[in-house]
């Protein structure tokens, strides 16, 4: 239920975000004549949402008049980014109540299964870091070895590196995986 509401929420932000963007760029393309009063009510309504966009754009050394783009790609992709983040916290508080509700041991098997789901995007994180050049010294990096320097330090010294290619992330993980199906 709370999500159906979220998803109407989102559907009529978005609907009103393609109405704006669809009306102002009507006028800025002359599609609809700029002298109107058809055109006047559009800049009156559309100007206070897209204004603070175009500034936003300006100071960053966009165009401008892109700013009907930016709300609409913002409108479907904030749009997404809210649908999926609460659907997935809608989905944990599930999992955590029928955890509570089944006892203790179901409460230590969850904690076990949340760090392991940590420490698993930690190493994927480590490895895009590392993708870009993100290294070990970079401050937003900086938890992602530490949550993963216990288990991938020390196949370090077991598994040597195959080329430029450090395999000891993948085995890692699979090892997490593989330890966390034993243990639940």
């Amino acid at each position: 239920m709370v999500l159906e509401i979220i998803r109407y929420t989102v559907f009529g932000t978005f609907v009103a975000a393609s109405l704006v963007s669809i009306s102002s760029w009507a006028v800025r393309t002359r599609r609809i004549s700029p002298f109107s009063r058809t055109a006047r009510l559009v800049r009156r309504t559309t100007d206070p949402v897209l204004r603070p966009i175009e500034r936003w754009l300006h100071r960053r050394g966009g165009n401008p008049q892109n700013a009907e783009w930016w709300l609409f790609g913002g409108a479907v992709g904030g749009g997404i980014a809210v649908i999926a983040v609460a659907g997935f916290l809608i989905d944990q508080f599930a999992l955590v109540s029928l955890g509570v509700r089944a006892g203790p041991f179901a409460v230590i098997r969850l904690g076990v299964w949340y760090a392991a789901r940590l420490v698993e995007l930690a190493i994927f994180v480590r490895v895009i870091g590392s993708w870009f050049g993100k290294g070990r010294f970079t401050p937003y990096m900086r938890p992602a070895y530490w949550l993963t320097d216990w288990i991938i330090e020390p196949l370090r010294r077991v598994i040597p590196p195959l080329g430029m290619l450090d395999v000891t992330p993948i085995v890692a993980y699979f090892l997490v995986v593989l330890v966390v199906g034993l243990l639940i």
